[in-house]
Order: C-alpha cells, then sequence, then structure tokens
C-alpha cells in the first residue's frame, strides 16, 4: 500500500521519514489548485473593502452631523424672514395698485413687452446632497427651453459653484454672470445680484426677471420653484409682442408659505385681493417716491430669501442624502462581514479534510 509513496532516489529510514514525505507531497498538490489561494486572496479583499467600507462610514456620518447642526440655522433663518418678506409684499402691492390708479411712471413697475428674460439661478455650493443640483438644472433647462418655444430670448445669471460649471460646460447657454458665495448668505451677497438685476431692467436690457430657486418647505422636503422678481405685477400681465403670457407655468410670486413664522405650504398662483389695499388712501408723499425707496429694499430682500431659502433645502438634502449612505454603509460591510465569515469558515473545512485526508491515507 505504502510503494505509491516510496522514493527511487532515497529509501525510507523509518515511518516518520514516510509520513513526512507524504504530507509534504500531497500538501504540494493542493497548492497547485487554485482554489485555495483564490479563497486566500479573496479573504484579503474582503478585509479591504470592509475596512474602505467603515472609514467611509465614518466620513458620511460625519457630514451627517455637519449638515445638520448647519441647517438647524439655515431653517431659523427661512422661517424668521419669510414674514417679513410677507409683509413687505403685500405693503408694494397695495402701494403699486394706488400708483396704477394716479397714472405714476415707475421704471421697476412697467410692464413692457417681453423681447427678453433674465433667469437667476440658484445651485449650491457643493455636491453630496442628493439630487438637489440636478433638480434645479433640470428645471432651469425646461424653463429656457420654454422662453425659446415663445421665441424670446433670455440670458442666465448663475448663483453657486455647481451651476456655475454647469453652464460653462454648455457654451450655448446664454450666461451674463458667474456669482458664487460661500457659508450663510448675508445682505451683502444678494445685493451683487440686486443691483445687476437692477441694472439689467432699468437699461431694458431684459424686460423681465425671474428667480429659480429651491424652496424650503421641511427636512424632507423642498420645492424648485420659480419666482417672477420684476417687473412688480400681478401673475398673467407680462405678455410679449404678440400677447401671449410668458409667465411660467409654476410662477411662485404669490405662494407665500408662511403663517406666524411656521412652516407651511400655501399655494395660490393668482394675486387675489389684498388686505391691505383701501381704494381710497392717501398717501402723504408721492406714492412713486415711496416705491422708489421700497423697491431697492424690495430686490435685496427677495433675492436674499431665495439664497436662505436655497441653502436650507440644500443642508437639508445633503444631511438626508449622507444618513441614506451611512445606512447602506452600514447594510454593506454587514453583507461583507457575512460573505467574509462564510468564506473564512469554508477555508477552515477544506483545511481540516485535507488534515483528515491525509490521516487516512496512512492508515
Amino acid at each position: 500500500m505504502s510503494q505509491p509513496w516510496v522514493s527511487s532516489d532515497q529509501p525510507f529510514r523509518n515511518t516518520h521519514d514516510m509520513f513526512v514525505q507524504h504530507q509534504s507531497r500531497r500538501f504540494s498538490v493542493f497548492n497547485t489548485i487554485p482554489r485555495p489561494s483564490n479563497i486566500k486572496c479573496n479573504l484579503r479583499e474582503l478585509r479591504q473593502r470592509i475596512a474602505t467600507v467603515k472609514n467611509t462610514q465614518k466620513i458620511t456620518e460625519a457630514m451627517k452631523l455637519v449638515a445638520a447642526a448647519k441647517v438647524r440655522r439655515a431653517q431659523e433663518a427661512v422661517v424668521n424672514s419669510r414674514p417679513f418678506s410677507e409683509s413687505l409684499i403685500d405693503v408694494l402691492y397695495s402701494i403699486n395698485q394706488q400708483a396704477q390708479l394716479e397714472d405714476v411712471d415707475i421704471p421697476l413697475t412697467n410692464i413692457r413687452p417681453v423681447k427678453k428674460v433674465a433667469l437667476v439661478v440658484i445651485t449650491g455650493e457643493r455636491g453630496l446632497c442628493g439630487g438637489f443640483n440636478n433638480f434645479v438644472l433640470r428645471k432651469a433647462e425646461a424653463r429656457i427651453a420654454e422662453l425659446e418655444n415663445l421665441g424670446l430670448d433670455y440670458t442666465v445669471i448663475s448663483v453657486g459653484k455647481k451651476g456655475n460649471s454647469y453652464f460653462i460646460r454648455r457654451p450655448k447657454v446664454s450666461v451674463d454672470r458667474f456669482i458664487e458665495g460661500e457659508g450663510f448668505p448675508t445682505a451683502k451677497d444678494s445685493q451683487v445680484i440686486a443691483d445687476d438685476v437692477f441694472s439689467l431692467f432699468v437699461s431694458e436690457e431684459v424686460d423681465k426677471v425671474e428667480l429659480l430657486y429651491t424652496k424650503f418647505v421641511s427636512l424632507v422636503k423642498s420645492n424648485v420653484v420659480i419666482h417672477t422678481l420684476l417687473p412688480l405685477s400681478a401673475k398673467g400681465e407680462i405678455r410679449d409682442g404678440n400677447g401671449n403670457s410668458v409667465d411660467a407655468s409654476e410662477d411662485e410670486f404669490f405662494r407665500l408659505t408662511s403663517k406666524d413664522g411656521k412652516l407651511a405650504v400655501e399655494r395660490d398662483k393668482s394675486m387675489g385681493k389684498s388686505d391691505v389695499f383701501y381704494p381710497n388712501m392717501e398717501f402723504e408723499q408721492d406714492p412713486a417716491q415711496i416705491l422708489d425707496a421700497l423697491m431697492p429694499l424690495y430686490l435685496n430682500n427677495q433675492i436674499l430669501r431665495a439664497l436662505q431659502e436655497s441653502l436650507a433645502s440644500e443642508l437639508a438634502a445633503r444631511m438626508n442624502a449622507m444618513s441614506n449612505a451611512t445606512d447602506n454603509a452600514i447594510d454593506l460591510k454587514k453583507s461583507l462581514e457575512n460573505v467574509y465569515n462564510r468564506e473564512r469558515q469554508s477555508k477552515i473545512t477544506n483545511e481540516i479534510l485535507e488534515i483528515v485526508a491525509g490521516a487516512e491515507a496512512l492508515l
């Protein structure tokens, strides 16, 4: 029975030498089979993948906590600014209605046939926030296509690094200016955009100005909206040379969404009647002077509000995206650990079987 294991070069001196030679030859045969080495390699790769997933989980968890800390401040800024914005719009509309009755000429409220539209597109400064930036840019592309179908010219004022990089890669899109910002928006930041918008509209380079941004609704919901900024008029009054309305189908201008400073959503696509306006209102000053004084405040406030809403939506989207990424990393780590344990157990079982088979061969 031991004949197959006898060497022709040198005879065995004892049983121990025969066993050692038998074991060495048997394991050398097993080492030529690719499966054990592959398992060993797979285990090493699995350990590396598990370590990588753990590191990714730590990063996404940290980013989630940072976004959660920032979104609280951004949410408070949105809630605190909305009541003032609503009151300012009500006052402006009341004065504007009275000024129209008195046939007062105010440049920022003049409604003229629209030939060119300025579209202020507000995106985020960073990524890793789910589809936040993609939704805004998709809405911008849809609005640009809508204006082109109406035969109107347009120009884009891009606000945010993500929007800037997107439009730079598309030279066919007419862009008037690229603007970047860091941190929480301030009145100084919004004034830069307001000055550019004011210059374009007063010089009649554009006949309408629209804000496209993401409205903050809650930590799990936000809506991309279009806000008519200039001229100050009711929805549907702004038309092109052929008399066709050029308002966006989902114009957000009259959708004021807070009551007593609380987050709520109420959509209203028409102005309706104003509770502030009185037909017999008398002004101690000329309505034109009042509007001239309030319009710069209106522009700055509305742009600042849009920046704040967009930032709050971006941070909420990033917090949710990082939360989902963390959960996915935990699930993936568990799956990899299960695979690793199965492969490791299989390797141990195979080694035990090899030892048992070698022992049986000696019997």
